[in-house]
C-alpha cells in the first residue's frame, strides 16, 4: 500500500521527543521512496516563501529505494528499507525498525537502534509517523508515479517519486558530498498547480519535476530526457 509519511518527531532514548527537521516519506504500492529530511532553521522554519535553494548543510539525511514489511504478531510489524541511494554513504547497509499502529489509524510509532549523528554511537530510538492519506490534484484518484534514472559509467543515480499531492526527487551524481541534490513539490488546490518547496544542492542542475508534473498521463515505460540523462517511469497508478 502506499503511504505519506510525516514524522512527528524523534526520541533517542532517554532523552526527550524533539523534531530538528522537516521529514516527508513518499512510499509507492510497489514499496518504492524518497525519504528526505531537511533540518530546521531558527524559528523553526525550514523554507521561505519564495522556495529558495538551501545549502546542502541544511540536509539531515535524503535515502531512496525499497522497503519491505513483514508481521511480527497483531499491531506489530518489522519494516526494512533497502538504501539504493544515501546521502551519507555510498553503499549504505539496510535499515530497519519495530512498527506499531496507534489507536488514531493514522499514526505509527517505530522502535529500533541505529547510530545517533550527534554522538557517533548506536543508540535506541522512537519515531512516530503521520499517515494522512493521499489527495486528488484536480482528478477523481490520487495518482502515484515513480521514475528512476541511472548511468552506471557517471556514477548517477536518481529517482522520483509523486504520491497524490507530493512530489520528492534526489540524485547522486557521484562519490562526493556535494554530489546531491533534492526537491519536494506540493500541489496547491488555492492555485490549482505544483511549487516547488524544497531544493537542496547544485543550483543549476535540471531535474524532471516540472516535465513530469505537468504531464496529462504518466504509463510504465514512458521516458523523460533531462539533459542526458534518461528517467524511466517503472510505476504508475491510481491509489
Amino acid at each position: 500500500m502506499a503511504s505519506i509519511s510525516f514524522r512527528k518527531f524523534i526520541r533517542w532514548l532517554p532523552d526527550e521527543a524533539s523534531e530538528p527537521t522537516s521529514t516527508l516519506v513518499l512510499t509507492s504500492p510497489e514499496k518504492r521512496f524518497v525519504d528526505i529530511r531537511v533540518l530546521l532553521a531558527a524559528g523553526g522554519q525550514y523554507l521561505t516563501a519564495d522556495a529558495e535553494i538551501l545549502p546542502l548543510s541544511r540536509l539531515d539525511w535524503a535515502m531512496a529505494g525499497t522497503s519491505s514489511s513483514t508481521v511480527i504478531a497483531e499491531g506489530h510489524s518489522l519494516s526494512r528499507w533497502r538504501h539504493w541511494i544515501d546521502s551519507r554513504a555510498l553503499d549504505a547497509p539496510p535499515d530497519e525498525g519495530h512498527m506499531y499502529p496507534q489507536p488514531d489509524g493514522l499514526s505509527t510509532l517505530e522502535k529500533g537502534q541505529m547510530m545517533n549523528p550527534s554522538t557517533g554511537k548506536d543508540t535506541d530510538y522512537e519515531e512516530m509517523w503521520f499517515d494522512p492519506p493521499p489527495k486528488t490534484t484536480g482528478g477523481n484518484k490520487a495518482l502515484c508515479a515513480v521514475l528512476i534514472m541511472e548511468d552506471e559509467k557517471k556514477g548517477k543515480k536518481g529517482m522520483f517519486v509523486r504520491l497524490g499531492e507530493w512530489a520528492q526527487v534526489f540524485v547522486r551524481d557521484g562519490a562526493g558530498e556535494e554530489d546531491l541534490v533534492a526537491e519536494r513539490w506540493e500541489w496547491r488546490d488555492d492555485g490549482k498547480a505544483w511549487r516547488r518547496i524544497v531544493r537542496l544542492g547544485d543550483t543549476e542542475r535540471k531535474l524532471p519535476c516540472e516535465e513530469v508534473l505537468a504531464a496529462v498521463e504518466v504509463k510504465v515505460g514512458d521516458e523523460f530526457s533531462v539533459g542526458d540523462e534518461a528517467w524511466k517511469v517503472v510505476e504508475a497508478a491510481e491509489v
